[in-house]
């Protein structure tokens, strides 16, 4: 690399897309996720299997850090009202297929999906059941909060199918919980991994921060420590993405706290090549995975790939969208439910599906669309395997990842006759390799998180 990692983070932009879809959500239109549904329902009716993504937008405490679509209540009722209203919505859907398609993942993500009761749970899972065909080793994930969890609820969702889960820790630090309203003790997080574990949980992850308020780089290495020794399957380590502009919550985080470029890098890292001694393999920018595990065997096989839950071995190509603001995808195009609860039960109570905005995908968009999914997976792009799949179309866009190889003047890429990659020294820059094949970074203004 030509220029030093202080120099490159001041070169390049600070905001880049995170590249879980190609474009990204800040694209979709209004109304055109709605106008996608008869190729949606072809799709469904043609696939060998799909995922579903069911989104629970209720938490009982609002952490500052958050970035996700959600809202706090200490009541249960309106959650409970809003599990009614998901079991309507899978009846619509059921109603609209040929015969139960089948599903290779569910994944529950919030908000809390913990905080549902058990006789909701079941309720949701009877719906599911008419509506879709569950296979014997379909994956059942959920995101969980160590703060909502007790042996019942534990018990419950190993009950609904439950074997994998997501713990979120952020970090063990009281100082930085206190700075982002996140009291979680290593203690009781432990006690939820125990439980996960003898309710026959076969992977489980547990996600942790860098970038956060009054966080150093003792504070991190005492909580990659706790985490590491929990031993989970998976460990996701994500920059925290400061965007108060669009989560004003955030703005109780105060910026003086926050670490600079600079040091989020060295932290970055840092952590990487301490949870890679621990004896977990990297996956793409921020995922690590024990070799055994699904994930790593994935990224090994080159059958890795990349959705809006991150990175994932999921090869299912619909990914339909169930509850406020979830998103999906198949072919066709992307889509988005409404994410107004008050809107999108509006829809489900007067026998509507919620689909809203979205955005239909030509022939370039999944072109660039694979090719960055391939860089931001397995850091470079096989032209051969560009052409099996595209056909002649294909030709322009290996002619064009050429020229970005040929003008490159940072040594973050480069290409030959058979491949265009990323450097070694530059994969941690792989999002602003990615975004020279994005051909809608400059049609919206930017909303992205930092970089690195």
């Amino acid at each position: 690399m030509k220029l030093s990692a202080e120099a490159m983070l001041a070169k390049f932009p600070d905001s880049l897309p995170r590249y879980t879809s190609y474009p990204p959500a800040n694209h979709f239109k209004p109304g055109a996720g709605a106008a996608l549904l008869p190729e949606l329902l072809q799709a469904i009716n043609q696939a060998v299997a799909l995922s579903l993504y069911i989104h629970v937008p209720f938490c009982d405490r609002l952490c500052w850090f958050c970035g996700c679509h959600t809202k706090h209540t200490l009541r249960y009722d309106p959650i409970q009202a809003y599990v009614q209203t998901l079991i309507k919505e899978v009846g619509v859907w059921g109603a609209k297929f040929k015969a139960p398609p089948p599903v290779s993942r569910l994944h529950f993500g919030g908000g809390s999906p913990s905080l549902l009761a058990d006789a909701d749970l079941q309720a949701l899972r009877s719906a599911l059941d008419q509506a879709f065909s569950f296979l014997p080793d379909t994956e059942i994930s959920f995101e969980i909060d160590p703060s909502d969890m007790k042996e019942r609820n534990v018990d419950a969702l190993a009950h609904f199918g439950m074997n994998r889960a997501s713990i979120g820790v952020q970090d063990f630090d009281a100082l930085v919980q206190n700075a982002i309203n996140r009291p979680q003790t290593f203690e009781e997080t432990a006690r939820v991994v125990e439980m996960l574990r003898k309710a026959g949980v076969s992977s489980l992850n547990i996600d942790a921060l860098y970038g956060l308020p009054l966080q150093t780089p003792l504070r991190l290495r005492n909580t990659l420590d706790k985490v590491l020794s929990l031993k989970p399957d998976r460990v996701a380590l994500f920059g925290y993405a400061h965007v108060p502009w669009l989560k004003p919550h955030q703005k109780l985080i105060k910026d003086a706290d926050l670490p600079d470029s600079q040091q989020r890098f060295r932290d970055a890292t840092w952590a990487s090549q301490h949870i890679r001694a621990a004896g977990y393999e990297t996956i793409g920018i921020d995922h690590f995975a024990l070799p055994d595990d699904a994930l790593a065997i994935a990224a090994s096989n080159g059958k890795l790939h990349r959705n809006f839950q991150g990175y994932t071995d999921d090869s299912a190509e619909v990914m339909l969208p169930l509850g406020a603001s979830s998103i999906g995808g198949f072919s066709g195009g992307l889509l988005q439910n409404e994410p107004a609860t008050g809107v999108y039960s509006a829809k489900i109570n007067a026998g509507d599906v919620a689909l809203s905005r979205g955005l239909v995908r030509t022939e370039a968009d999944h072109i660039r669309g694979w090719m960055i999914e391939r860089l931001m997976c397995d850091y470079s792009i096989r032209f051969d395997d560009l052409r099996k799949r595209f056909g002649p179309a294909a030709e322009s866009h290996v002619m064009f990842a050429k020229s970005i190889a040929a003008q490159d003047e940072d040594s973050l890429c480069e290409s030959d006759a058979d491949t265009f990659t990323v450097t070694p020294d530059a994969r941690t820059f792989v999002r602003v390799v990615a975004s020279r094949f994005d051909q809608w970074l400059s049609l919206a203004p930017r909303q992205y998180s930092k970089a690195v």
